[in-house]
């Protein structure tokens, strides 16, 4: 069997689906702003990793409970909005096409059906309630979800704009990166510089990495101005107290940051010499700010322990976690 798979968001349709029908709803209902404060707590929650994709979708949908007629203003919606398909996509012939998307079910119904595809393979979610029914059809989930239903079936082509869709892609003979409206192989995309910077600091990794190195920025400053009242050489106690909160540091990282609960002595030889460059820039900015530039040693020590941030992620991620190799 034949099947030609299709992100939905950003691949054939111009936007987020989900968050315009946020915006749409929220035109009619502004008192829909009530569960915001919930919303925004489980998406800090899920940044910090303590609540799943799936959990703070469920949040994030609650509002569909303060509407009835909920099949009209899907269709109202859609009527406004169909015009969003873009038009490479318009042009095709769609009797093979599954579009596969993490986006509710209930929500991409209607465009499904005017489009005539195949088939729809989307997030199982309550229109009542918001509630996930199943998980998030995000990722691997979308491989299971589509082997399950077409056990004997293969994808023949798979396009998207994401590169969270890589292991479709991998089950894929062919894959297309979805760039607005021009169409690229997979293997051919190469990310805008802009694009790597924000795939690589603007997710909720390097915030659990900004929110405990804020712990241990704290830390170490701590530890570096109590060390000074009892050691005279200002550089000497900053060397001590940055050991000190290192410790707690690889604590913090192991089990917030990276999700990785292995301890040893082999994984703290690795994390202490990602912070190499760290404590290196750190020691010459204290040189720097206290030596010559004369500075209170606390701020000295504050600002130095806010420089480093960007590249020990980077040599973490990297070297001690592998998480760029996941």
């Amino acid at each position: 069997m034949k099947i030609i798979a299709y992100d939905f968001d950003g691949t054939i349709y111009d936007g987020d689906s989900s968050i315009d029908f946020y915006k749409y709803c929220f035109k009619k209902k502004k008192s829909i702003c009530k569960y915001w404060i919930k919303q925004l707590f489980f998406l800090g929650l899920y940044i910090l990793g303590l609540k799943t994709k799936t959990e703070m979708k469920t949040v994030f949908f609650c509002f569909l409970k303060d509407f009835e007629n909920r099949e009209s203003l899907l269709e109202e919606f859609w009527e406004k909005h169909i015009k969003k398909i873009k038009p490479w996509y318009l042009e095709k012939d769609h009797k093979n096409d599954i579009i596969i998307s993490a986006s509710p079910e209930f929500l991409l119904k209607i465009p499904a059906e005017k489009l005539k595809v195949k088939d729809l393979i989307a997030s199982v979610v309550d229109i009542e309630t918001g509630k996930f029914l199943k998980e998030n059809c995000y990722g691997v989930e979308k491989v299971k979800r589509i082997n399950e239903k077409y056990p004997k079936g293969k994808i023949e082509e798979m396009y998207t704009d994401s590169t969270s869709d890589s292991p479709m892609i991998e089950i894929s003979k062919k894959g297309f990166m979805v760039i607005k409206n021009i169409i690229i192989p997979y293997q051919e995309y190469k990310p805008s510089f802009m694009k790597k910077i924000k795939h690589t600091f603007f997710n909720p990794e390097f915030i659990r990495f900004v929110f405990v190195g804020c712990i241990n920025t704290f830390n170490g400053v701590l530890f570096a101005y109590l060390y000074s009242l009892f050691i005279e050489n200002a550089t000497l106690a900053f060397v001590i107290g940055y050991i000190t909160s290192l410790l707690i540091s690889y604590l913090l990282n192991s089990y917030i940051t990276f999700k990785d609960k292995k301890l040893g002595i082999k994984k703290l030889i690795k994390f202490s010499i990602s912070y190499i460059p760290n404590f290196l820039i750190q020691l010459i900015s204290v040189f720097i700010f206290i030596d010559i530039l004369h500075l209170h040693k606390l701020i000295a020590y504050i600002v130095a322990a806010v420089i480093g941030i960007p590249i020990t992620y980077l040599a973490l991620s990297i070297f001690t976690f592998q998480t760029k190799k996941r």
